[in-house]
């Protein structure tokens, strides 16, 4: 059964100087703030695109990385996994690097790396994403 989910963003005033909010339309946990400064400067309390969907892809992952563990027989005590969105203001996203250590019982080093790179080419967000350079690093704990 297909699912949709539905954020919301109003914005108010020129690019540079002014700010908007996105709301969690779907499920209503927040409303977030947003603005230019916070997107290619520092984020002073606001965040960016390139940070949602640094938050949508190291969900995915975890989730599509945890499904392949315990397919295979060795679900995840505990994945902890870092997305990084690289944007350049004139260029836009140049890349995402993901960082992943598991405590994961009776998976070695390599079958972990594999798991982990099978969640990176399939999970929905990556694929989604697919234009832009995705790179890996992934641990066990």
């Amino acid at each position: 059964m297909a699912t949709t989910r539905t954020a919301n963003a109003v914005w108010e005033g020129e690019l540079l100087t002014g700010s908007g909010v996105v709301a969690l339309a779907s499920s209503g946990v927040g409303e977030f703030p947003v603005s230019w400064p916070s997107r290619a400067e520092a984020p002073d309390g606001r965040t960016s695109p390139e940070e949602l969907i640094a938050a949508a892809h190291a969900s995915c992952f975890s989730m599509a990385l945890s499904f392949g563990l315990a397919g295979a027989g060795t679900p995840p005590r505990r994945l902890d996994t870092q997305a990084d969105v690289t944007f350049q203001p004139g260029t836009g996203i140049t890349g995402i690097h993901l960082t992943v250590r598991g405590d994961v019982p009776g998976v070695d080093e390599a079958a972990f790396v594999a798991a982990a790179e099978d969640a990176k080419a399939n999970c929905p967000v990556s694929q989604a994403l697919a234009g832009t350079s995705i790179t890996l690093t992934a641990s066990l704990a």
